[in-house]
């Protein structure tokens, strides 16, 4: 427990070259502080975009804050929450060392997180004339070279799996791990055992890797147009994300 100190968040993002991604995450930072009124939220980003991380951490500092909760926005625990974060983290500190800090768990697979992938899913189907045991869900995640991420994602998957009822559940990954998405969805449309596919790419904002993932489903549509397919929306700028991070921040603090 930190006692009486002014406390403060820093929620921490990848950064996108791409307007809109990066406008979303501002939106779900401003999601978070309402959320939070009496807390002082301040976003920062690793790379491509502004604030950097120890420029959001100099206007905590500014506020008065005394102990920071450093929030990783991220979907699962690699390279960035182990090492980039918390290494830029303590550079910041040297600055300011009279201020404190803990580092929130990431999103991984917190309930808020899997009803909202649900509800995603859930509304790709609604669209779609097609039985549900004669449906594929495809879960795609980023990838990473880090075993307890991947692990991470297929757990997930298997959450959603037993949620959801379809003909199938497969993971892919666009890069990094294996199976990669185009293999998974020439599989599955070769099975001739569904009529529709269903794609949930597990990211949280708008981006090149959403438009990249996009441009292979419509790869495979166009090779097996006798399949319907439907890719579904990311997570984005909503309030069960934001939600998730402050049941974070909530049990590091209680640690």
């Amino acid at each position: 427990m930190i006692g009486q100190k002014s406390t403060g968040v820093l929620l921490i993002g990848h950064g996108t070259r791409n307007e809109s991604g990066t406008a979303e995450f501002f939106r779900l930072r401003d999601e978070l502080a309402a959320q939070m009124p009496s807390t002082p939220v301040q976003a920062a980003l690793l790379e491509f975009q502004e604030p950097s991380i120890d420029a959001g951490w100099s206007m905590l500092v500014e506020q008065g804050v005394e102990h920071v909760h450093v929030a990783p926005l991220l979907l699962f625990a690699a390279g960035h929450a182990k090492q980039d974060i918390p290494s830029a983290i303590k550079e910041s500190q040297k600055q300011t060392p009279e201020i404190t800090y803990d580092q929130c768990r990431p999103l991984s697979r917190h309930s808020g997180i899997l009803k909202l992938v649900m509800s995603r899913v859930e509304s790709c189907v609604a669209q779609l004339d097609s039985a549900r045991e004669r449906t594929a869900l495809v879960m795609v995640g980023r990838g990473s070279y880090d075993p307890c991420a991947r692990s991470d994602m297929l757990i997930l998957s298997h959450l959603i799996e037993h949620r959801s009822h379809f003909g199938c559940v497969r993971t892919a990954f666009y890069a990094m791990s294996e199976p990669k998405l185009p293999d998974i969805l020439e599989e599955i449309a070769n099975q001739d055992l569904f009529d529709a596919v269903v794609i949930q790419p597990h990211l949280l904002f708008e981006g090149r890797l959403y438009q990249a993932i996009a441009k292979q489903v419509e790869n495979a549509s166009e090779k097996h147009p006798n399949l319907k397919w439907k890719i579904s929306n990311y997570l984005g700028p909503h309030h069960q994300v934001a939600r998730a991070i402050q049941t974070r921040i909530s049990q590091v603090s209680k640690a």
